[in-house]
């Protein structure tokens, strides 16, 4: 096999229509441990799996976190989400990080609170298994069940940070998604319902009941769902706003209970 350059994996990738060929192959060379999962790495990619799955690694939040296959991949925009949560509860000591996937989001709201009770619940068994191997690192536990069926009952009532990156793509839109999503990713993290907003709806009935007196509950939606899930939230009793970054292309509902 001919020794792979950064040249040579670049027009491979370029050719494959990757846009970023030249991070990504930098990204590639460096992973990869030998000369033959590099090729391996390659070959992937070029068929069309998602980069990070070929990684074995995203970066979010200035952390490295482990993906696995058939698990979502988390999203740079969703920084956006941890952001407002850390701004909106600076000093917050019990975090739960609600349809966690990855547990992306657990794990990077934990590096930055100091001693964090973490949880992380997730409906995906793949989910669980990758998020346990994120936030163990800090300690956090990661459960499997449906939103918060899956959460230790002594958590009610004392979360101060409620993280939920429910699915919110409508369905008629999920065969609309890119490949690597459509094709990669669980239906269950991506599908939410006919307005997109079915799992949205569930976890703001039941929030209240499990956020501590000023806790929060921070969801990210598309620009069009916003006003309807603003309204879901006051709905359930929680002071609502939204926040949005041009910059990131992100909408995220935050709702505190008062």
């Amino acid at each position: 096999m001919p020794l792979l350059t950064t040249p040579s994996v670049v027009t491979a990738l370029r050719a494959a229509g990757c846009v970023f060929a030249e991070d990504e192959a930098e990204l590639i060379l460096t992973t990869a441990r030998t000369p033959d999962e590099a090729a391996t790495m390659v070959d992937r990619r070029v068929a069309g799996l998602p980069l990070e799955l070929v990684l074995g690694w995203a970066e979010f939040a200035g952390l490295r976190i482990t993906v696995e296959p058939g698990v979502f991949v988390p999203r740079r925009r969703t920084e956006f989400l941890v952001e407002r949560a850390l701004a909106a509860v600076p000093t917050a000591s019990v975090v739960v990080d609600l349809c966690c996937g990855s547990g992306a989001v657990g794990a990077a709201l934990a590096a930055s609170l100091d001693g964090a009770e973490l949880h992380a619940a997730d409906i995906d068994p793949a989910a669980v298994h990758c998020a346990r191997r994120n936030l163990a690192p800090h300690g956090g536990h990661a459960h499997g069940g449906d939103l918060f069926a899956a959460l230790p009952a002594h958590l009610r009532g004392r979360v101060d940070i409620l993280a939920a990156n429910v699915p919110y793509v409508p369905t008629g839109e999920v065969p609309f998604l890119p490949s690597e999503a459509r094709d990669h990713e669980p239906l269950v993290a991506l599908d939410g319902g006919t307005d997109g907003l079915d799992v949205l709806r569930r976890v703001a009935a039941e929030a209240p009941e499990w956020l501590a007196p000023g806790g929060c509950l921070l969801v990210e939606t598309s620009e069009r769902q916003a006003p309807t899930a603003l309204a879901t939230f006051r709905r359930s009793g929680l002071t609502a706003r939204t926040a949005v970054s041009a910059e990131m292309h992100a909408h995220v509902v935050l709702g505190t209970l008062t």
